[in-house]
């Protein structure tokens, strides 16, 4: 395993994952409502639409925070090696996922968890063993 330690940055993960827990303890307490993305879009996507402000703010913040971020410095940038073909299938899966867990790893993981709920516990194990089987396939299996 190889870290980048030029592009190590512990800090910003720590302030990084603070916000995203106070953002989702801000929004259960004030609004009633779990921050799963998928929740949030689907919200959006189904009929009759509820709550479309604070849903259309929320989905701006996730855009807009990473466009202002690198308007203000260094752009994030992201090597991803895979052919559009296979981000859609990924992306499909995902979604698939999603539908089946009734929730993302955002909802589960960090939401459902921090509740307790056993469901998101398991959910979130599956979600984070079928991405260790992912990687262990098409790095070291298919790839290697």
């Amino acid at each position: 395993m190889l870290i980048d330690l030029a592009n190590f940055t512990p800090g910003l993960s720590l302030a990084g994952g603070l916000v995203i827990g106070v953002a989702a303890a801000v929004l259960v307490l004030f609004n009633g409502r779990i921050a799963g993305i998928s929740g949030i879009l689907g919200g959006l996507l189904s009929l009759p639409r509820k709550d479309m402000a604070w849903r259309l703010a929320f989905l701006a913040g996730l855009i807009g925070a990473p466009v202002i971020a690198s308007l203000l410095g260094k752009p994030a940038t992201a090597d991803i090696q895979a052919s559009w073909n296979e981000i859609m299938v990924a992306g499909f899966l995902v979604g698939l996922g999603t539908r089946y867990a009734s929730g993302c790893t955002s909802g589960h993981g960090v939401c459902g968890i921090s509740r307790g709920s056993i469901r998101s516990l398991v959910a979130t194990l599956t979600f984070m063993a079928a991405g260790f089987l992912t990687v262990l396939v098409q790095r070291h299996l298919i790839g290697g």
